[in-house]
């Protein structure tokens, strides 16, 4: 493989990263720490990441629990957990706060199945544009010191690439669709 075409077989590799993060992120009626990921907690001013400030665990099946090594900070995670996206009330004893995750409907399994392969399509979006963007940095090297069968072989070795990441995409929609979509 030619060495020109690495850098946009990392930025591909990069975008299909994203889309993975985003994809753990997405609840399928089973508690997954991964939906606290992106919940900064305040930490004496500081916004602080929620795995920092305390321990979470899976207690049960649809159930998160998360322990704060400082007690004080309870009413805090639970602003944070209330302010984000997750759409879960949470309830704490004092000690604890349980997240309690609902048994998903068939119309929200289906709403989740869209938003997981609008994900997906934007992945493939991103990747075809890393593509493209190589595709012309190499036509731009026409007239120096590369002759145009390398440049047509750089194009094709990006365009395979380009192809077994789209797979991968699609591969990972699928999987993360039929999870949601299993009851």
């Amino acid at each position: 493989m030619n060495e020109k075409v690495k850098p946009y077989e990392e930025k591909m590799n990069k975008a299909f990263d994203f889309l993975s993060q985003e994809l753990a992120a997405v609840r399928a009626g089973r508690a997954n720490p991964h939906v606290l990921d992106k919940l900064k907690v305040d930490y004496y001013g500081t916004p602080t990441p929620l795995q920092q400030v305390g321990n979470v665990s899976i207690p049960e099946a649809r159930m998160i629990q998360i322990a704060p090594w400082d007690k004080s900070l309870i009413k805090d995670i639970e602003k944070a957990i209330l302010a984000s996206d997750i759409g879960i009330t949470p309830s704490n004893d004092g000690s604890v706060i349980r997240l309690i995750f609902p048994e998903l409907t068939e119309e929200r399994r289906k709403q989740l199945a869209k938003d997981i392969k609008k994900k997906g399509e934007d992945a493939k979006v991103a990747v075809r544009n890393i593509r493209r963007d190589g595709n012309d940095s190499f036509k731009k090297l026409k007239g120096s010191d590369v002759s145009e069968d390398e440049i047509a072989e750089m194009e094709d070795d990006l365009q395979k690439i380009t192809d077994q990441f789209v797979k991968k995409i699609d591969k990972a929609i699928e999987e993360k669709s039929k999870e949601i979509m299993t009851v």
